[in-house]
């Protein structure tokens, strides 16, 4: 009898349960409106998928890279701390102004193949704030070797990151460099180790040239080309004959004045002037100083102060230059009573002795040719003699 009751009752309270969930489907079907009113009293506010909070709620977070097909990872990961510090976020540029394709997650599927590829997708984005940039990066040497497909040809965001690049005035020169070292690291440990990278670098001297002030940022050129190296002495001489960073560093200023005065400057210069795009086998600056590796002059190594490694540098292209020819040379400095005094004097000697000479003989030329041109066009008037009547000739 128990055993029955009990299965009477299990079987009322299924079908009170079965009741009781088809009011409830038949409710919310028949008053769905009842649903939107509570969605709009919700007191909890509706998320902007286009804010950079709703990006970063994700994107702040450890997230393993994205695997392109090239087998390259995509980092997805941002550093908040850096991002804050960033010129866009300090200008509040939303994500979805440089990532127009994202309007919600999941995100749409990438296409790119390479990461190369995907970074010259997302700097199509960069022209609508740097028009002027863009354009003159296209002509630059960075620029040529993008439009001909070399792919480790640097993007806008391979030197500029998004999400972490500061304003460029905040950066040192030494942070500048290091921009450029992530793909010319070979060179950027030459320059660190020369008298320029070593007074950057290691005492954060700022009177030194870094990369960009003789490469420039967006506009570089081919350093290959004849018109760079005609015009590279001009480069060195924006600095050296700075009388305001030179004198603290006792280096002349006349190095630039010193140089197109003799042989190699004034050929150089010509070529700069007629025949731009023309070779020339005369030294500029570098082939006698080097290009990253410069050294002090008083360098015992490889320093042009010592005769016997300016022997070497002259042999370079004098192959037949003896231990005796660096002696011509007078270091960039005009001679004159304290350095150089046997110059000096013999140069002041000939100043002198030549005017005069030529002075002596123009004023006897003109003196004779005064007397000459006087005889002919004044006549003489002849006198009387008495007595032995002979005539005498008057030139007055």
């Amino acid at each position: 009898m128990k055993r029955v009751n009990l299965l009477n009752v299990g079987r009322i309270l299924l079908l009170l349960t079965a009741i009781v969930m088809l009011f409830l489907v038949v409710d919310l079907l028949i008053t769905p409106e009842k649903v939107v009113a509570q969605s709009e009293d919700d007191s909890q506010p509706q998320i902007d998928t286009t804010s950079n909070v709703y990006c970063l709620s994700c994107h702040a977070e450890a997230y393993n890279p994205v695997q392109l097909p090239s087998g390259e990872s995509l980092f997805i990961q941002i550093n908040m701390d850096e991002f804050a510090n960033s010129t866009h976020d300090r200008n509040q540029i939303a994500c979805v102004q440089c990532h127009k394709y994202i309007t919600g997650f999941p995100h749409p599927i990438k296409t790119s193949q390479t990461l190369h590829e995907y970074q010259l997708q997302r700097d199509t984005a960069c022209i609508e704030c740097h028009e002027v940039q863009v354009n003159q990066t296209k002509d630059s040497i960075h620029g040529q070797l993008l439009g001909q497909g070399d792919v480790d040809a640097p993007t806008c965001s391979n030197c500029h990151d998004p999400h972490t690049q500061p304003y460029v005035e905040e950066l040192s020169k030494t942070e500048h460099s290091e921009v450029c070292a992530n793909c010319h690291n070979g060179i950027f440990q030459e320059y660190a180790n020369s008298v320029h990278g070593e007074a950057m670098i290691r005492d954060d001297n700022q009177d030194v040239p870094g990369c960009i002030d003789c490469h420039g940022v967006h506009t570089m050129e081919d350093t290959s080309t004849a018109e760079f190296r005609n015009s590279s002495v001009y480069l060195c001489a924006d600095c050296h004959t700075n009388a305001a960073i030179m004198d603290k560093y006792g280096l002349s200023t006349q190095v630039l004045d010193t140089y197109v005065a003799d042989f190699h400057g004034t050929t150089v210069t010509l070529f700069e002037i007629t025949e731009p795009g023309q070779t020339t086998n005369k030294a500029v600056c570098y082939d006698c100083h080097g290009i990253h590796n410069i050294l002090s002059v008083n360098d015992p190594s490889k320093g042009l102060s010592v005769k016997q490694n300016m022997l070497v540098a002259c042999q370079s292209c004098h192959p037949d230059a003896t231990t005796n020819f660096p002696d011509t040379w007078l270091s960039h400095y005009i001679p004159d009573k304290d350095k150089y005094p046997i110059v000096y004097y013999i140069t002041l000697f000939y100043q002198i002795l030549i005017p005069g000479v030529l002075g002596g003989m123009a004023i006897f030329v003109f003196s004779d040719a005064y007397r000459r041109l006087r005889m002919k066009f004044i006549k003489p008037k002849p006198v009387e003699v008495a007595d032995e009547g002979e005539e005498v000739i008057n030139h007055e």
